[in-house]
C-alpha cells in the first residue's frame, strides 16, 4: 500500500485554472524534493513508518486551499485523490506543536532578566556604597588620632607650664638669646612710642598748615576790601602762604619718617617677634618632652616600659630638632634685624634732623633740598587724609 501511494504521489498533477494558467505554487520545488528523499527510504520499513513519513512529508508541502491532488491522469479514480482538508488537519497539528511561547512566558522572561539586572545594579551600588563608607571611616579615624594628638601635646604643655610657674619644674634658657629677646621687645617698646608722637605732631602740624592756608586766603581777602590796609594784609597774606608751602614740605618729610618707622616696627620687627614666639612655643614642648623622658626613665624597665620609653625618645628628640631649628632662626633674624634697624634709622633721623631745621630757619632752599637727597616725593595737600569711604 506504501509503495502504491509513493507512486501516487510521484504522479500528481496540479489542475488547471478556468483561464488555462496554471497555479503559481512557490512551494513545488520542496514538495518534489520530500517525494525524492521519501523514494530513497530502505524498503525494510514498515508500512505504518512509510505512512507516518508520507505524513510528514505532505504536512511540509504547499497550502493547497479546497484542491485535490489528482494522480494517475485526469481520468484517474477517486482513490488517488487525496483531499487538501486532511492535509491543513496534519500542518494545524504541526504547527500547534510549534506553537512560539505565549506573551505570559515572554513577561515572566524579561522579569527575571530585569531582576538579575537589578541584583547586579543592586551590587554595583552596595560595593560602591561599601567604599564611600570605608573612606569616610578612614578620614575620621586620622581626625580622631589628630585630635588625640593634639590634646595630648596640649596637656604635656600646660603641666610643663604650670610646673615652671610654681617653681616645681626645670626649663631650657639660653642665657645669651633671652637677653637679645628682651633688648627687642623693649627696643620695639620705645620705637611704637616714637611712632605715636611722631603721628601726633603729624596731625597737629598739619592743621597748623590747613589753619596758615585758611589765614592766608583771609588776608588776602581783606587787602582787596580795605583799600587804607592793602599793603598790611598783603604782606601778611604772603607771609602766610609762604609759611603753607614750607610746611606742606616738611609734612612731607615728617610722612615718609613716620611711614619708614611704621614699617620698621609693626612688619619687621614683628616677624621677628613672631619667630620668638614659635621658638617658645618650641622650647616649652621640648622641656615637656623631656620631664616627661625623665619620669620615664626612673620607673620601672619591663617590657611596656621599655615601649613607652622608645616612644617618648623618639618624640624627645623629634622635639629637640624642632627646637634648635628655631632657636637658629630667631638667631639670623635677630641679627639682621639689627642690621635693618641700624640702616633705616641712621637715614630717617639724618632726614627728620635735617628737615626740622631747615624750615624753622626759613630756609625753603636747603629744605627742598634736603627731600631730594632722601627721594622723598610731596603729596597734594589733603592726600594723607582718609577719604570718607574709608572712614566709614
Amino acid at each position: 500500500m506504501t509503495d502504491n501511494i509513493l507512486s501516487k504521489a510521484a504522479t500528481m498533477e496540479i489542475p488547471i485554472n478556468s483561464n488555462g494558467d496554471t497555479g503559481t505554487l512557490p512551494e513545488d520545488d520542496s514538495l518534489e524534493q520530500a517525494a525524492k528523499l521519501q523514494w530513497s527510504l530502505d524498503d525494510k520499513l514498515g508500512s505504518s513508518r512509510g505512512a507516518r513519513d508520507l505524513q510528514q512529508v505532505m504536512v511540509s508541502g504547499p497550502n493547497l486551499n479546497e484542491t485535490s491532488i489528482v494522480s494517475g491522469g485526469y481520468g484517474g479514480t477517486a482513490e488517488g485523490i487525496i483531499s487538501t482538508s486532511s492535509i491543513k488537519d496534519l500542518r494545524s497539528k504541526h504547527r500547534r506543536g510549534s506553537v512560539p511561547p505565549s506573551s505570559s512566558y515572554v513577561c515572566h522572561l524579561a522579569s527575571q532578566s530585569n531582576e538579575y539586572k537589578g541584583s547586579n545594579m543592586h551590587h554595583s551600588s552596595s560595593s560602591s556604597s561599601v567604599t564611600a563608607e570605608e573612606t569616610t571611616h578612614g578620614v575620621a579615624v586620622e581626625k580622631l588620632e589628630t585630635v588625640k594628638k593634639w590634646g595630648i601635646n596640649t596637656y604635656k604643655c600646660t603641666k610643663q607650664m604650670i610646673s615652671e610657674r610654681f617653681g616645681r619644674g626645670s626649663r631650657t634658657v639660653d642665657l645669651e638669646l633671652e637677653a637679645q629677646i628682651e633688648v627687642l621687645r623693649d627696643t620695639k617698646r620705645k620705637y611704637e612710642n616714637v611712632l605715636r608722637l611722631a603721628r601726633a605732631l603729624t596731625n597737629h602740624f598739619y592743621n597748623m598748615v590747613q589753619t596758615q592756608h585758611a589765614l592766608g586766603d583771609t588776608f588776602a581777602d581783606l587787602s582787596q576790601k580795605s583799600p587804607e590796609l592793602r599793603d598790611e594784609f598783603g604782606y601778611n597774606a604772603e607771609t602766610q602762604k609762604l609759611l603753607c608751602k614750607n610746611g606742606e614740605t616738611l609734612l612731607g618729610a615728617i610722612n615718609f619718617f613716620v611711614s619708614s618707622i611704621n614699617t620698621l616696627v609693626n612688619k619687621t620687627m614683628e616677624d621677628t617677634l613672631m619667630t620668638i614666639k614659635l621658638y617658645e612655643n618650641a622650647r616649652l614642648e621640648f622641656d615637656a618632652y623631656r620631664s616627661d623622658l625623665e619620669e620615664l626613665s626612673l620607673g620601672p624597665r619591663d617590657a611596656v616600659a621599655m615601649a613607652r620609653i622608645d616612644a617618648a625618645q623618639q618624640q624627645y628628640q623629634i622635639q629637640k630638632d624642632k627646637y634648635e631649628r628655631l632657636r637658629s632662626d630667631v638667631t639670623i633674624k635677630l641679627k639682621f634685624l639689627e642690621e635693618n634697624k641700624v640702616k633705616v634709622m641712621h637715614k630717617q633721623l639724618l632726614l627728620f634732623h635735617n628737615a626740622i631745621s631747615a624750615y624753622f630757619a626759613g630756609n625753603q632752599q636747603q629744605l627742598e633740598q634736603t627731600l631730594k637727597q632722601f627721594n622723598v616725593k610731596l603729596r597734594p595737600p589733603g592726600a594723607d587724609k582718609p577719604s570718607w569711604l574709608e572712614e566709614q
